[in-house]
């Protein structure tokens, strides 16, 4: 007798070509069909006998239920009918039905049992295979409106995800803006109003209130979907183009990705960045006529809403090329051994490549943010990117380019994290087969499981590599004990005898 763990192993080692998910997920349940789940050799040979008849056990069942398929079938009549074949053994029945009630137990047999534990048709591939080569034959023979479709059903995620992303953080993007936005020299006098970070989130609680803090959100959220959505596409789009028939992805390709992804959603960002920093640094004023998006968009016209975006290039395509290849290579580092990546290894994996992405572009940031705020009586003015590069520099010193860095890094590593962890969890959640590729560590990578084996020689790839499978701790299973060997030129390691030869 063998536990219902080396059960499991032998049949999941050299048989997993025969086994249906269900089976697999409750081998050791079914195994010895008793509650010690101990498995005789007798038991092991039916379990392996019925998933080689299981054609014969349809032909079986049809014969009772003619045309219909949600006819019960009883454990007695399909004996008695079983008969006339000669090939079920009633051990074998007893393991049908016992696999059949492990999913409702109602001792009773249906086409949909049948079908749960029949193993694949006769030329058919592997389930782990077939899904794989349905991916690796990702948009081949595809609608142009099954594409359409996708892409409208990824927009929609994504403009969801980073809303939530946005608002979550939405009070640090702000006390960020209004950091970078304090001029050191060249400055009205009293324009010094905040002495750290921590500093400028309580004024503008005390000041403004706690809705203060989502001065200007509106604007950013509408313009959160189309960014987010945009920049998720193309991402998916460019490493879709250099995925390998593996399913890996060079280094380059992953940067390219990023890159194209950052570049295109300047478009969306530039208007949207400049109207919610004026709305956000407003605040500061309390005197004047209230400044609202309306305001903002008829001071700066079409052309105006652009303003800065060479430094929003500047800032926004590093960051990509930076955030995505991380993020993916964390998520791989935090997958369990199955290959899957739980909510909170996403939550984290973004947080943990928001970090040096948004840290390492902080400069341009800054440039960004001085070219699209109004400047105000006394405030140093600019006429481009260079020039605010070397004002900044000459009046303020090289350190001025990294003002507010703690407060991007704690505002974007979150943000990203929160969007990311939304994005993939509701790609889940509500799925949609359009015949593409499924979110990377949403279910359990195919098991290369002979692979995992010790290593075969390599002169005898083919038939040495199916043996070592085949007979893989066979020395110590079902009472046998048989010579092991470490390898070719080790010492011979001879078992102990069994004990119940004495």
């Amino acid at each position: 007798m063998i536990s219902g763990l080396d059960f499991s192993d032998i049949m999941v080692t050299i048989r997993s070509h025969m086994l249906t998910p269900f089976v697999e997920e409750n081998l050791v349940s079914a195994a010895g069909g008793s509650i010690s789940h101990q498995v005789s050799f007798s038991y092991f040979n039916a379990f392996n006998s019925l998933l080689n008849n299981m054609e014969l056990v349809r032909k079986i069942y049809s014969t009772l239920a003619g045309t219909r398929k949600d006819i019960e079938v009883t454990k007695e009549e399909f004996s008695q009918n079983a008969i006339r074949y000669g090939q079920v053994t009633p051990l074998e029945i007893d393991i049908l039905y016992q696999l059949a009630d492990l999913y409702n137990a109602t001792g009773r047999l249906t086409l949909a049992d049948i079908e749960r534990i029949a193993p694949l048709a006769e030329g058919a591939l592997p389930y782990n295979l077939a899904e794989l080569q349905r991916q690796q034959s990702h948009g081949l023979g595809r609608s142009v409106w099954l594409q359409v479709a996708e892409s409208a059903y990824r927009f929609t995620l994504g403009s969801v995800a980073g809303a939530v992303g946005a608002t979550a953080v939405y009070p640090i993007d702000l006390v960020k803006t209004r950091m970078q936005n304090q001029r050191g020299t060249g400055s009205v006098v009293g324009e010094l109003m905040y002495k750290n970070s921590f500093d400028c989130f309580k004024k503008v609680l005390r000041y403004e209130g706690f809705f203060g803090l989502y001065r200007g959100l509106i604007p950013q959220l509408i313009g959160v979907a189309p960014e987010k959505a945009i920049k998720l596409t193309v991402n998916d789009f460019v490493r879709d183009k250099f995925t390998r028939r593996d399913g890996s992805i060079p280094l380059f390709a992953e940067i390219l990705a990023g890159g194209c992804a950052g570049g295109s959603q300047v478009i969306f960002t530039n208007p949207l960045e400049i109207v919610k920093i004026r709305l956000q640094v407003a605040g500061e004023i309390t005197t004047g006529p209230r400044v609202s998006a309306l305001n903002v968009l008829q001071d700066l016209g079409l052309f105006g809403l652009y303003k800065g975006a060479k430094a929003c290039f500047l800032r926004d395509i590093p960051f990509s090329a930076i955030y995505f290849p991380v993020y993916a290579h964390c998520k791989l580092l935090l997958a369990d051994e199955n290959g899957r990546v739980g909510g909170l290894n996403l939550l984290a994996a973004g947080a943990m490549a928001g970090v040096p992405a948004a840290s390492l572009v902080t400069p341009a940031d800054v440039i960004k943010t001085r070219l699209q705020v109004a400047a105000r009586a006394g405030q140093t003015t600019y006429s481009g990117v260079i020039d605010c590069f070397r004002k900044i520099l000459r009046e303020e010193g090289p350190s001025a380019f990294w003002k507010g860095t703690a407060a991007r890094v704690f505002r974007s590593s979150p943000q990203f994290g929160v969007t990311l962890v939304t994005y993939e969890l509701l790609q889940r959640w509500f799925y949609v087969d359009f015949g593409g590729l499924k979110p990377s560590g949403s279910e359990p990578t195919p098991k290369s499981r002979i692979a995992d084996l010790p290593p075969a020689n390599p002169d005898h790839i083919g038939g040495y590599r199916l043996a070592t499978a085949t007979f893989a701790g066979i020395e110590n299973k079902f009472g046998l004990y048989l010579p092991k060997f470490k390898s070719p030129s080790g010492p011979v390691v001879q078992a102990q005898p069994v004990a119940a030869a004495q």
